[in-house]
């Protein structure tokens, strides 16, 4: 039973993906990342990028470390967060199926083993890294509140990380 849950477990947890520097990926030969949109890099409500966020992307930029967003969400949405960032995205991916983690390994054109994904749900973003043996990255929720979908998503992650938890192999709190 426990062997499912595995692919629920990140390869690594920090608290925002300002905690992912562009030194600390180059260390491990990164040169891709594969990021969620909603509650990873801002509010699932806001339109636009932060400040702080323009500048981290600019540093992953300046290190030759490429950025593809790939989301769950509808065309419109993503296209009119990106486009002004200039970075490639994905639309509708349907994670955790693998076809948008492949497609964005392809826009990339980077080995799998030099490209993280970084998101907030373990139902999606890490279940579909995991399943395609990608390097995951669990951030916490950037925002308290969530779209529908993803309240359901979040009740089925609370029992699993209770789980998880129980057997040993996740050692971090919430702090939500």
């Amino acid at each position: 039973m426990f062997a499912m849950y595995r692919h629920f477990v990140p390869s690594q947890y920090v608290h925002t993906v300002f905690d992912i520097t562009p030194e600390s990926l180059l260390k491990k030969g990164i040169k891709g990342i594969i990021t969620d949109l909603d509650n990873t890099l801002v509010e699932w409500d806001r339109p636009e990028a932060t400040p702080r966020l323009i500048e981290w992307l600019a540093a992953m930029k300046q290190a030759g470390i490429q950025v593809v967003i790939v989301s769950n969400n509808k065309e419109m949405r993503v296209k009119s967060f990106a486009d002004p960032l200039g970075i490639p995205f994905i639309f509708q991916a349907r994670k955790p199926m693998g076809r948008a983690f492949r497609k964005a390994l392809a826009i990339m054109e980077v080995k799998r083993d030099k490209v993280v994904v970084i998101g907030d749900q373990m139902l999606t973003d890490i279940f579909g890294g995991n399943l395609n043996k990608l390097h995951t990255i669990l951030v916490l929720p950037v925002a308290q509140s969530d779209g529908f979908f993803t309240r359901f998503n979040r009740l089925v992650e609370r029992r699993i990380m209770r789980r998880l938890k129980k057997k040993g192999q996740i050692m971090w709190e919430e702090e939500n």
